[in-house]
């Protein structure tokens, strides 16, 4: 039975995707693949989640590719667009959590500093953490097993009685090489089901 529970934020529990911004922008999801593909990555955008500022990492994609001046400025100038919501159903479980288990409850992100106080005043159940570990805070990010060992003690968690749940593969990975039980989140309804497993066996 675990003693706390590491939660992972954007694709467990809230749900952020740039095409939500760039469907209003571009016509096909075609123009959209290429963009997300080639200009604004994903290797990109973790370059701010580990500490970048916006305007630095909007003025590098900027000078690689001036032809989508509009199209890059609109990535954070525009960034709420693309927050779909909570997920509802891991946020009621993590009510669950709370209010049926005596287990910590902590937030382990990859989020650029400069946009996580909007997610704070957008979504209340945040206030449930103990301590929410913001990789743009601390200029780094998953993978880096280094946040794995500063979020341990930064909140005198003892590893081998923890649980850390994300949706990318990589950084459940990466928090099993420094000893940390982990379970790769890709689906709702098993998420809930394996944790609850962990309080009734």
């Amino acid at each position: 039975m675990p003693e706390v529970i590491i939660f992972d934020l954007g694709g467990v529990l809230i749900d952020w995707n740039p095409r939500y911004l760039y469907r209003k922008i571009f016509l096909t999801e075609e123009s959209i693949d290429n963009f997300l593909s080639n200009i604004c990555t994903s290797e990109w955008n973790e370059m701010q989640d580990a500490g970048r500022s916006f305007e630095e990492g909007t003025r590098v994609v900027k000078g690689q590719f001036p032809e989508y001046y509009t199209e890059i400025q609109c990535f954070y100038d525009r960034w709420e667009e693309m927050l779909g919501g909570s997920i509802d159903e891991m946020v009621e479980h993590l009510y669950w959590v709370k209010e049926n288990t005596d287990c910590r409850i902590i937030a382990l992100t990859n989020w650029s500093k400069e946009s996580f106080p909007i997610a704070l005043k957008k979504f209340d159940f945040l206030s449930l953490f103990e301590g929410i570990l913001v990789s743009g805070e601390e200029g780094i990010a998953k993978p880096n097993p280094k946040i794995y060992e500063l979020l341990l003690n930064r909140y005198g968690i003892n590893r081998e009685k923890a649980l850390f749940i994300d949706d990318n593969l990589r950084n459940v990975q990466a928090a099993l090489s420094v000893g940390l039980p982990s379970y790769h989140h890709k689906d709702v309804e098993a998420t809930i089901h394996f944790v609850k497993q962990q309080f009734t066996t």
